[in-house]
């Protein structure tokens, strides 16, 4: 494949919701411009950009994948994308290095919930889009429809670019709106047809829409347009490249992907109307430099991927905004600080590896075994340092630990967790102090088990997936004193530390306070930390039920020595002593994490989430009208509630909700479910015991 200059690059993300069609697209469009010599298919394991194993398996697509092609002498770089939002990850990714998303829609589902979250996401990086309603040639499905979901949803500017010639399974290809002539496909390929008169009707009604749209982009067109009525061929094509590009139009095309029908007719428009990366606004660094896509310019390159592979080892997926990465070169990473050395340059199709020698400005390509650079990473020359914006992934929504099923996985498990979480910046690995286990946070269920199933297939290490350990507390209620005692008297030299402490409750969150309030000398000055050590250790191991004791004074007011006897250790084991019995005297509550939760949701579906959340032992602090038509709820809830939430929230709003959450405070557990966790805690202490 040849270099082009950035006048001639489209790079495009494809994007939509789980189960429309996009790979099937990308696989037409690879097939129609020649990259391929047939057109694979998702349901036979064969589609180019979904090679991962899992994805065959499951005939889904979970990583982002590129497919280069040429169309009429230009560059497109397609980004295939998942669509199912445990994997959205990857397509917020591929939206921050596109120049345009090129969504696709279901003729008969219309707009799905992922089709609204990304086009937000699109808003937020001001791209231009375009639209292809897929799976025309089913029964029922209704192109006006699908049109009339996409306007109710995203507006008026919204406009068909294509009309379909015939419904159903009479489809025989699509009307070119700009033109008014017909084209029909046979094995992928367009040929201009006879354009039916009745067909011809009803393409102008839709081409003055078109017209409209296009001429309000476009002061000229505009005064042209409502003086005369009218717009010729190259006019209209004008208006629409310029609304495109500002977003006051997005063009709207029919297909039926895995016929090939329709691919011709949007490769055209994606050369047409959408704007190479020179047309786009110039890049901003991180510190305000302004970068533009000259390949002369100084090198600066966004890591946006990350993956391994089985044969070259860990693969960086980049995107040049300025200067040009050359094969066997040096170039400096930013963030980490570091020289990398960069071998051989590839274009990625999928799994194929077309080997390059250099990758320009505007364009997209991927290096092999970088020892320091991961995602988000910037590449750039080391006397003009630059760091790019990074891309903003989605927070994890679910949280599951994960075990090894042996002490031979056990010793392998950090490492092959530390290279996924390279790989995939949505999954977050951290080990939890207390519960001595690792906890893996994801996007949903499914994310984390085929988190479960790369450990297996890759690293060879079988895991188990569990519920996350919730961090209870443990607190005093009132105030005690008691004395602990530790005397032994053998043979030899014995042990010998007596203590008498005043416990008391501090205000929640007020941590812990050791007072030494003894006079003379009843304990030596040498021996009163380890009192403190004591209790210390005591309040790490609980007394309710194993967990920590938190929000408590302790005060060492008297005691007792021996000259010979006495020494660190029996004064530790005596503080210990003295404060669990002093604790079972001011009797011990058990505490909970509280968590702020804020969850967005359409506004009709409220009520349902407020219903779900009272039930969880919710407060509700407040409700905030987004005015997109959504409304954000405000609670405090207890952790305990939430650990199956992301699959509780997208079976209530049918995955159109989301929620964010963040540790409030601590309170006191209700008796009834305080009881059940002490009882939980006593059979774990039993089953430890008797392994």
């Amino acid at each position: 494949m040849k270099t082009y200059p950035v006048e001639r690059i489209r790079n495009v993300a494809v994007v939509g919701h789980g189960g429309v069609g996009k790979t099937s697209l990308v696989e037409a469009l690879l097939f129609c411009a020649g990259a391929t010599e047939r057109m694979g298919r998702v349901d036979d394991g064969t589609a180019t950009t979904d090679f991962d194993p899992e994805e065959v398996r499951r005939k889904i697509t979970i990583n982002a994948a590129t497919a280069p092609l040429e169309w009429r002498d230009h560059k497109v770089n397609l980004i295939d994308t998942p669509g199912y939002p445990d994997f959205v990850g990857e397509a917020y990714a591929a939206l921050r290095v596109a120049d345009a998303a090129l969504f696709v829609v279901d003729a008969l589902s219309g707009v799905q919930v992922q089709t609204e979250k990304l086009w937000k996401v699109a808003d937020q990086q001001g791209l231009p889009r375009l639209v292809v309603v897929n799976r025309l040639d089913r029964e029922n499905a209704q192109f006006a429809r699908a049109v009339e979901s996409l306007q109710a949803r995203f507006g008026a500017h919204v406009v068909p670019l294509q009309v379909p010639l015939g419904s159903e399974t009479a489809l025989r290809g699509v009307v070119d709106l700009v033109s008014v002539r017909a084209f029909t496909y046979e094995g992928g390929r367009a040929r201009e047809a006879e354009l039916p008169e009745d067909a011809r009707e009803e393409a102008l009604s839709w081409r003055e829409k078109l017209l409209e749209q296009a001429a309000e982009s476009d002061d000229a067109l505009l005064e042209k347009y409502l003086e005369q009525g009218e717009l010729s061929e190259d006019e209209l094509r004008r208006g629409l490249r310029a609304g495109v590009a500002s977003g006051r139009v997005v063009p709207v095309l029919c297909g039926v992907a895995t016929q090939g029908l329709g691919a011709q007719g949007v490769l055209d428009a994606v050369v047409d109307l959408v704007p190479s990366p020179a047309d786009r606004p110039a890049e901003v660094s991180v510190d305000g430099q302004t970068l533009r896509p000259d390949p002369s310019g100084p090198l600066a390159a966004l890591v946006f991927k990350t993956m391994a592979d089985p044969y070259v080892g860990r693969l960086s997926y980049f995107r040049v905004y300025s200067g040009t990465l050359r094969s066997d070169s040096q170039v400096y990473n930013a963030n980490k600080e570091r020289a990398e050395r960069v071998g051989q340059l590839y274009l990625l199709r999928g799994k194929q590896q077309i080997p390059v020698s250099e990758v320009p400005a505007g364009d997209l390509g991927a290096v092999a075994k970088l020892s320091e650079t991961q995602t988000n990473d910037t590449l750039c020359s080391k006397d003009h340092p630059v760091r790019l914006r990074p891309v903003e992934f989605p927070r994890p929504a679910i949280a599951m630990t994960v075990e090894p099923k042996s002490k031979q996985d056990e010793d392998k498990l950090g490492q092959a967790l530390a290279r996924l979480a390279e790989e995939d910046p949505t999954l977050h690995v951290e080990h939890d102090p207390e519960s001595k286990k690792t906890i893996l946070s994801g996007l949903g269920e499914s994310h984390l088990e085929i988190v479960a199933d790369r450990l297996r297939r890759k690293f060879h290490v079988e895991v188990q997936l569990g519920q996350p350990h919730v961090p209870y507390r443990e607190t005093i209620r009132r105030k005690a004193t008691a004395e602990g005692r530790y005397v032994k008297q053998t043979g030899g030299r014995g042990q010998y530390g007596v203590c008498t402490i005043e416990i008391e409750p501090l205000p929640r969150g007020a941590g812990y306070e050791f007072v030494d309030r003894i006079f003379g000398g009843a304990i030596p000055q040498q021996f009163r930390p380890s009192v403190d050590k004591g209790v210390r250790k005591a309040m790490e191991e609980g007394v309710l039920a194993g967990y920590p004791v938190v929000d408590v004074r302790v005060t060492l007011v008297d005691g007792k020595t021996h000259p010979v006897d006495s020494s660190d250790i029996a004064f530790q084991i005596a503080g210990s002593l003295a404060f669990k019995k002093a604790a079972e005297q001011a009797g011990v509550a058990l505490l909970e994490p509280i968590m702020n939760v804020s969850v967005t949701v359409p506004d009709d579906l409220v009520g349902d989430v407020i219903g779900d959340l009272n039930g969880k032992r919710g407060r509700i602090q407040g409700m905030e009208p987004n005015g997109d038509g959504t409304t954000t709820v405000r609670a405090q809830v207890p952790m305990a509630e939430m650990l199956r939430y992301a699959s509780d929230l997208r079976s209530i709003t049918g995955g159109r909700g989301f929620f964010e959450m963040s540790f409030s405070h601590y309170e006191e557990v209700p008796s009834h479910i305080a009881q059940k966790v002490v009882e939980e805690a006593a059979h774990r202490r039993q089953a430890a015991e008797s392994h």
